[in-house]
């Protein structure tokens, strides 16, 4: 009889549910929703206002503090009709993307609008019982469509409302999950416009579009939005069809990034890929919209998560790396080679070569040197410093970056 050791990975992972609150819910959740955008940006205000006036910066405690105060006077009374702990939730929640903005991690924080997508977090108490939601102020619960199973220690919940004006749940659980099995596979990554991603074993998955194949659809609903006058109900309901038509575009985009990212994150151990520059990329206003469409911030995102979850490694060479101008067979660097140019033919060993498919073979040569410690990124001749893991902001160029693989 053999037995197989299971290593198990501790993680926090979300769920979404579609909830249906009542009417006296909606109502309800509505004043959340205000109350928590209020608080954000009325002490948003308070931190710009002190530190241009003072040259003081508050934090956390001296918002909370306040908070305290401000509840009990007479016309901020209606803030008690709602969960403190949810109010205190969004003063932490700019914290963080004030601590964030200091580390120049993002960019500054900005005052929250009732036209958009609105959320609240309930950090504590929260079940979930004969498919309801129970959570602080709602006693009868909220029924939800619970379509799949939930697994793990409940951590917390956040309630949000759609542009379209659809109402969901997303549950976080600490969750004990089995990694996928070792394939013992290594891969390079070329991903770019015209395919989403083109592997160096020669898969290839291509760009589906969904912006471009509804932009028809978009425009009409533009149009149709700014014939109507503003603050007009026809207005709001067009405004509601527009939304729709995003959600669509958005919902196929992340349901196909999340089905080729899982299927790279279970067949291979190794990944490699260009750490590119999307937000410089997206500067270029011809190519902007093609960029947005496909969405490589997105995807690299999510690979960066899914990658920790299973103990894969990612490796993220330089983005000035020339991998589409060396010839893969015999690296000699083609300089002439323009980017119109989707196949060419090496001078010196008279290899006919796939642009995409070389330059993935080549990603992927790079960053096994970079991954087995043969090889680094200064061979380009470019600053260097050292691995953190893939998706948070740096500067310089990341060298190699592992997830606790076994070696």
């Amino acid at each position: 009889i053999y037995r197989f050791l299971v290593v198990m990975k501790v993680i926090h992972k979300s769920y979404k549910f579609k909830i249906a609150p009542d009417k006296e819910q909606k109502s309800l959740l509505a004043k959340h929703f205000g109350a928590c955008r209020f608080v954000f940006n009325r002490y948003l205000s308070s931190r710009k206002e002190t530190y241009l006036e003072q040259k003081k910066s508050l934090n956390y405690y001296d918002n909370a503090n306040d908070l305290t105060v401000l509840k009990k006077e007479e016309q901020f009374v209606w803030l008690k009709e709602i969960n403190a702990q949810s109010l205190q939730s969004s003063l932490k929640n700019l914290d963080i993307s004030y601590n964030r903005f200091f580390r120049k991690q993002t960019q500054f924080p900005r005052f929250k609008s009732k036209c958009d997508r609105q959320s609240f977090t309930v950090p504590q108490w929260v079940y979930i019982e004969d498919s309801k939601l129970l959570i602080s102020k709602f006693k009868s619960g909220i029924e939800m469509n619970l379509h799949r199973k939930i697994e793990g220690k409940l951590l917390f919940a956040t309630l949000s409302k759609s542009t379209t004006g659809k109402y969901y749940v997303s549950v976080t659980c600490e969750v004990e999950h089995i990694p996928f099995e070792k394939t013992h596979s290594k891969i390079g990554i070329d991903t770019g416009i015209k395919d989403l991603a083109i592997l160096s074993d020669g898969k290839v998955y291509e760009n589906i579009k969904t912006l471009k194949n509804n932009l028809k659809k978009l425009k009409y609903q533009q149009r149709q939005l700014s014939k109507k006058i503003k603050g007009s109900n026809s207005r709001l309901k067009q405004k509601s069809k527009l939304a729709t038509v995003h959600e669509k575009v958005s919902n196929i985009r992340k349901d196909y990034l999340h089905k080729v990212s899982t299927e790279i994150i279970k067949n291979h151990d190794v990944i490699c890929i260009e750490d590119l520059a999307v937000k410089n990329m997206m500067k270029n206003r011809k190519l902007a919209q093609a960029f947005s469409d496909v969405s490589l911030g997105t995807f690299y995102t999510i690979l960066a998560y899914k990658a920790n979850w299973n103990k894969k490694t990612i490796v993220k060479i330089n983005r000035f790396f020339p991998s589409s101008k060396t010839c893969s067979n015999c690296n000699h660097l083609n300089q002439e080679l323009t980017l119109k140019d989707r196949k060419w033919t090496c001078q010196r060993c008279n290899t006919v070569h796939n642009r995409d498919s070389n330059a993935s073979i080549n990603i992927k040569n790079q960053g096994l040197k970079i991954w087995s410690g043969l090889g680094t990124n200064s061979d380009i001749k470019q600053k260097r410093s050292k691995a953190l893991p893939l998706g948070e902001s740096k500067t310089f160029e990341a060298t190699p970056i592992s997830y606790a693989v076994d070696r």
